[in-house]
């Protein structure tokens, strides 16, 4: 007597649900989702909070401040940098101090 196993499908996630019954609206320009929090809906939300959005409306810039080299969106960690381009940066700077000191020496 074998059990069978009946495979049922995962109900697929919904958005969640809008705050203030609906009537306010996402506060990026042209959506007309109704927002979840801070203004925004869940999808600019979501970008907000990994940040991707540029800038949320009303607070101006980003959620958190991103790295100084063109095209990096990563999180700073120092002087204006991401981890990446930091530890570049005290790389050349370690290699710049090295060259500089046996000139010194001998001179």
């Amino acid at each position: 007597m074998a059990e069978t196993e009946t495979q049922t499908a995962k109900p697929k996630k919904k958005a969640p649900t809008p705050k203030a019954a609906g009537k306010k609206t996402c506060s990026v320009e042209g959506c007309k989702r109704a927002y979840r929090a801070k203004d925004l809906c869940f999808f600019h939300y979501k970008k907000w909070r990994r940040g991707d959005l540029e800038k949320k409306p009303g607070l101006g810039g980003p959620r958190y401040d991103t790295c100084g080299k063109e095209g990096c969106r990563k999180k700073v960690v120092g002087h204006g940098l991401c981890q990446e381009h930091f530890d570049a940066w005290k790389a050349s700077r370690k290699s710049a101090k090295l060259a500089a000191a046996p000139a010194a020496a001998a001179g």
